[in-house]
């Protein structure tokens, strides 16, 4: 029995990017004017910087947008992987963004530049500040379980980050005037960015990969279920996966004797939905013992044992 297949809400997620795209876009745009009118050359490499992380916003919005899509004959499970898929892309940035960083700032340790200490203050307060908002509206509800919302999250992160560390290199230089702890705090803050982009990659390429879900255990969910229904025998070929924020699972039940097949059935998707909230379950019932024991979903021969 199949259940429907039906996109998760996707509203609350485009909001709140929106109102992060905003405030960042707008920043930036503001940044750039005063920049072109004060001749600040500070104040335009900062809204370039911005414009990474606006880009990074738009593109996490549109993913969303086009995972609205309904499904089809041949997207079959509707576009929602686009927003994983945003999320990985947004990865790699992040990374090649802050490696590019890491190098500038060695450059600036061979090449010492002088530093505008006041200046760099006023854009770091401003930058920490609209940074701070964007921040919080991101990390409003449950977005740790949107790939897409915390590579988006990351991105400002780093602005914030390196808004704080500009504020703290800022005072250490009208005071002390002492210009490479802007590269060194630059660096620090750069390797924190950096564990969380990979960790986010990791995941992200594991969601595009079909992973299970790191919040499921395959081998303790089939133990369970035997143990609440002793008419189960035997299961097997059983595939766990995840598409947007919901997980999707197959799998295949012997029982040793004749049973009301509906009833057996509705015990074990109520058991998957009140335990590990997987709504959606494609659940074939065995009275006799299936033919391949194992899945051969992974071979390259021409004909298979088993067909999903």
């Amino acid at each position: 029995m199949t259940m429907p297949h039906t996109a998760p809400p996707q509203n609350n997620n485009f909001r709140k990017l929106m109102l992060a795209f905003g405030i960042t876009a707008g920043f930036m745009i503001i940044e750039t004017i005063d920049g072109f009118i004060s001749g600040s050359l500070a104040l335009l490499a900062d809204a370039g910087h911005i414009l990474t992380d606006s880009a990074a916003l738009l593109f996490a919005l549109l993913a969303i947008q086009f995972a609205r899509r309904p499904p089809d004959n041949r997207y079959t499970f509707g576009w929602l992987r686009l927003t994983t898929l945003a999320a990985f892309i947004n990865a790699i940035a992040l990374g090649v963004i802050t490696v590019f960083i890491v190098w500038e700032a060695i450059q600036r340790f061979n090449t010492p530049q002088p530093v505008a200490g006041a200046t760099m203050m006023v854009i770091a307060v401003a930058g920490l500040i609209v940074n701070l908002i964007a921040l919080w509206i991101l990390h409003q509800g449950e977005e740790d379980k949107n790939l897409n919302i915390r590579a988006a999250a990351l991105h400002v992160l780093e602005d914030l980050l390196g808004s704080a560390g500009a504020i703290i290199a800022a005072i250490v230089i009208i005071l002390t005037g002492w210009p490479p702890v802007d590269p060194i705090l630059s660096v620090l803050v750069s390797c924190l960015i950096l564990r969380n982009a990979w960790q986010l990659l990791k995941e992200s390429t594991g969601e595009l990969l079909e992973s299970a879900p790191h919040s499921i255990d395959v081998n303790e969910l089939k133990h369970k279920l035997k143990c609440m229904l002793p008419e189960i025998s035997h299961i097997h070929h059983a595939h766990l996966w995840q598409i947007g924020e919901k997980p999707v699972l197959t799998l295949h039940i012997q029982i040793d004797s004749p049973y009301d097949h509906d009833m057996l059935l509705g015990r074990i998707q109520y058991f998957l939905e009140e335990q590990y909230q997987i709504e959606h379950s494609t659940i074939q019932i065995e009275s006799l013992v299936c033919r391949k024991a194992e899945c051969h979903i992974n071979k390259t021969q021409n004909r298979h044992g088993h067909n999903h």
